[in-house]
């Protein structure tokens, strides 16, 4: 039971993660120096954990009043969330990438980190294992952002669709797999 819990998490926190590794990926393709690159990704992975801890404890106290319920608007919430990042992979958006400096980085990880609050919001709902998804969560979105940063360096934009859509992809199946 407990290995089922990681692997569902990880392929969460991978889905969730595959967000900021297709924007960083695009980013990936500016002259951005290693710390920066380093720094970004740091900082998406703390908001992939602070998000997530926010929607896994509102989660947890709307499950204690409809505990009935809980699992299904959960598994709804998933779907909806995976969707959203599939057609939103079909959307034309020709503006190019700005780097984010600042207070962008912040702005920048928030917005790649927002579908991890709806994500641990299902959680808290299901009664999952807080610090552990919130680390794996983390973890995953650190490490898929300074991939997509390295990658994009060398790749110049070979995966950036492709990866939302996989993403998406994920998250819809593990909707499903809740519901079912």
């Amino acid at each position: 039971m407990w290995l089922g819990e990681v692997s569902s998490l990880t392929f969460l926190g991978f889905a969730l993660g595959l967000d900021a590794f297709s924007v960083s990926l695009g980013l990936g393709m500016q002259v951005m120096r290693l710390k920066r690159i380093f720094y970004i990704g740091i900082i998406i992975g703390i908001f992939h954990m602070i998000m997530p801890f926010i929607g896994i404890s509102l989660g947890r106290r709307l499950s204690e009043e409809f505990s009935d319920i809980a699992i299904v608007l959960g598994g709804l919430l998933l779907i909806g969330i995976g969707a959203h990042m599939l057609f939103s992979t079909f959307r034309e958006n020709d503006a190019p990438l700005q780097a984010p400096i600042g207070m962008g980085t912040f702005v920048f990880a928030f917005t790649v980190s927002i579908d991890s609050f709806s994500a641990g919001l299902s959680l808290g709902l299901s009664g999952v294992g807080v610090l552990l998804a919130i680390i794996l969560f983390g973890v995953m979105s650190t490490v898929l952002t300074w991939t997509g940063f390295l990658l994009g360096r060398t790749a110049k934009g070979l995966l950036g669709v492709y990866s939302e859509l996989l993403g998406g992809s994920i998250l819809v199946a593990i909707g499903l797999n809740t519901l079912f």
